[in-house]
């Protein structure tokens, strides 16, 4: 079964030298909605076998992270974000389309700003993963509720659909 480590936790262990794509889910599971990212991996984990990803519990993004991007072949984000759609919109952006997404005129969420700079610094080590995509999901409200929206609820089965289909194309590749 894939693991999943929450970075929070003291257990993090370095990541190894040829990982598993890496998925990285965002968010704060005590603020409804912005915890979606973390809810899509934590589903995702029961679904895939340990050979097809590592799934790290990323919070709200540390630089800690770091290594592990840059050890990554294959990195598939997933987070809650502004998409001015209607929530649980789920929404896949791969490469260049990511970047793009990341550095577009927009509301940006918290967790978003510290993606680019995370993403940022593993360029200026030469060590952007070739294979990237982010997989967004519209929040709703984000307040003090340990439980997702309906919509979002709703929403989460198509967010694992998607991330599980873009990583076997990857293994395809």
């Amino acid at each position: 079964m894939t693991t999943i480590r929450c970075f929070n936790d003291r257990a993090l262990a370095p990541p190894a030298a040829c990982p598993a794509p890496l998925v990285l889910g965002f968010g704060n599971v005590l603020l409804g909605d912005d915890g979606a990212g973390v809810r899509v991996i934590e589903r995702l984990r029961t679904q895939c076998a340990a050979a097809e990803c590592e799934c790290i519990d990323g919070g709200t993004i540390s630089f800690n992270l770091l290594p592990y991007v840059e050890a990554a072949h294959a990195m598939l984000v997933v987070d809650a974000a502004e998409l001015r759609r209607p929530p649980g919109t789920v929404m896949l952006f791969e490469g260049s389309a990511m970047d793009e997404f990341l550095h577009g005129v927009r509301r940006r969420t918290v967790h978003e700003i510290g993606l680019m700079d995370l993403l940022d610094m593993a360029r200026l080590e030469d060590c952007l993963p070739p294979r990237r995509a982010l997989l967004c999901v519209q929040p709703g409200p984000i307040d003090w509720n340990e439980a997702l929206s309906a919509p979002v609820a709703a929403a989460v089965a198509e967010a694992v659909r998607l991330a599980a289909a873009q990583l076997k194309r990857w293994s395809q590749a």
